[in-house]
């Protein structure tokens, strides 16, 4: 069984830290892993690993040179007999790798949850630590291409779409104690969005979207909007300024994301950066189909194959509109795209099917 210690900056709520949790039940379960974790900064993942049996451990890192941090990090996978580092951002990545000076034995694969290009300095630095690098993993094509036009050699670099359990979604509409929380009947059209309330998750432009959507069609519908983040106020006064509050409703952070997913009709991503999102194939997994601007590694999920949505353009308000009227006024479309979407999951963005996959990563990084 391999040690692997996971390496996160930050261990919070986010997607990143839904992916870390993620392989760490299932490498686990499945005999293959024996998790070990370590953070900078402490939150949420921090205790559901906790629970879950998991030792963590605080290490400081400061910076992306941080040779302190490095040192620290090299000791403490000599002290669990730590095979291999999977890390994810750019600080802790080059953490574990200065580390491999004063620890031969481990070997670092890296996940790369964004599509962003790296700035010159940060391109130049990434071509020089590539050559301490074992293997890294995109979760979209669009990411694979991103980090060689980052500096890292294509060779070491391999696509493993992020996955769901689509047993851990199943259930129908029934569950949901959305609707009555939100005094909506059955036959409401309730579209769902849920993300941080920041400039990059496009909710200026999804209400504008609302907007334009009153004035192109009549079938009635509600907007939620599960999340909290610096725009959640400025968002809340756009909605009151264009005279939305009957069709978009605010309902805060939740945990019970599921539950949202029973009570929707459609899931709505309208996010500025992608890669490949968790909440898009949550979503899916759990029945409903899916509207997303073709950013990122959406379009590896929502694409004419799959069926299960619609891709449309970000800051187009026009664009997401029409689509969201397709949905509203053709129940056929809607059924299919809604029948689609669980199998699209099932095909391609499975759990065990990911979890497999990274941990022949792992070995390629051990044995290459």
């Amino acid at each position: 069984m391999l040690k692997v210690l996971y390496l996160l900056n930050f261990a919070g709520k986010a997607g990143t830290e839904r992916y870390v949790e993620t392989l760490v039940k299932y490498l686990s379960t499945d005999g293959l892993v024996q998790p070990f974790f370590a953070y900078n900064e402490g939150g949420l993942l921090v205790e559901r690993l906790e629970a879950m049996g998991v030792p963590c451990r605080r290490v400081e890192m400061r910076r992306r040179f941080d040779k302190k941090a490095a040192r620290e990090l090299a000791k403490l996978c000599a002290e669990w007999d730590i095979d291999l580092v999977h890390c994810h951002y750019l600080r802790e990545h080059y953490t574990a790798l200065l580390a491999k000076k004063y620890n031969k034995k481990i070997r670092v694969v890296y996940t790369n949850h964004f599509v962003l290009a790296n700035d010159f300095v940060t391109r130049f630095s990434n071509r020089i630590m590539d050559r301490r690098q074992d293997q890294m993993i995109a979760v979209c094509n669009k990411g694979k291409e991103q980090l060689v036009a980052n500096g890292w050699s294509a060779d070491r670099i391999q696509v493993i779409f992020n996955a769901v359990d689509l047993d851990a979604w199943a259930g129908d509409r029934s569950q949901s104690t959305l609707r009555a929380e939100l005094g909506l009947d059955d036959s409401r059209f309730v579209m769902l969005c849920a993300s941080r309330f920041a400039g990059d998750k496009g909710h200026k432009y999804l209400i504008d979207s609302v907007k334009r959507l009153t004035e192109l069609c009549a079938v009635p519908f509600t907007l939620v909007l599960a999340g909290d983040g610096p725009l959640l106020e400025p968002t809340k006064a756009q909605v009151q300024e264009l005279g939305l509050e009957d069709c978009v409703k605010f309902i805060g952070f939740r945990k019970d994301i599921k539950n949202l997913y029973k009570g929707a009709d459609l899931y709505v991503n309208s996010s500025q950066h992608e890669a490949l999102s968790f909440l898009i194939i949550e979503a899916m997994a759990a029945g409903l189909p899916v509207i997303a601007t073709d950013m990122g590694g959406n379009s590896d999920i929502v694409n004419d194959e799959a069926g299960c949505g619609m891709l449309v353009e970000y800051d187009n308000p026009d664009s997401m509109a029409v689509a969201m009227k397709c949905f509203l006024e053709d129940p056929a479309f809607a059924a299919r795209c809604r029948e689609n979407a669980r199998r699209t999951i099932e095909d391609k963005f499975e759990i065990h099917k990911m979890a497999r996959a990274t941990y022949g990563v792992y070995e390629k990084a051990l044995h290459d």
